[in-house]
């Protein structure tokens, strides 16, 4: 079952169960994709995002929402910190596991050999591959600097 059908699956069943909270989350996850979806048109590709595109995106509202999480907490409105949290567990039910630290190291080893990455100006093949096998499994701000670092 492709990610999409999942996110309207779940979506239906909020909507059974009259929770208003999931309900909306689910529902701005929808909107997010069909408006890659319609970006997505207009460059040509009529069948929409893949699985991929909807993961990046639901990384990036995770992203979003812990930053959210971050200024509510220094601005002392923890009500509306602990609602940011509530979305972020929605959201990450559709994401894949996330990788530990050993894990993300060994695929990150892994990804420099593969392209046979020796300096600094390999960084962006070893991106490509990571970022090709590996969305939504990993933070890709923290790994990028840990490249670099190996590449260095």
């Amino acid at each position: 079952m492709q990610l999409r059908d999942k996110v309207n699956t779940a979506l239906k069943q909020a909507m059974k169960d009259r929770d208003a909270d999931r309900l909306s989350t689910l529902r701005l996850i929808n909107a997010a994709i069909k408006d890659r979806d319609i970006a997505a048109r207009g460059e040509g590709r009529e069948e929409g995002v893949g699985d991929d595109d909807v993961l990046a995106i639901l990384g990036k509202m995770v992203k979003q929402r812990q930053e959210s999480v971050r200024a509510y907490e220094e601005g002392g409105r923890i009500d509306l910190a602990e609602q940011e949290r509530t979305e972020i567990g929605y959201i990450e039910e559709f994401l894949p596991r996330q990788l530990s630290d050993e894990e993300v190291a060994a695929a990150v080893e892994e990804a420099m050999a593969s392209v046979g990455a020796s300096s600094i100006r390999d960084m962006g093949k070893v991106m490509g591959a990571l970022k090709s096998s590996y969305t939504g499994q990993m933070d890709f701000g923290v790994v990028g600097p840990m490249v670099k670092a190996k590449l260095a």
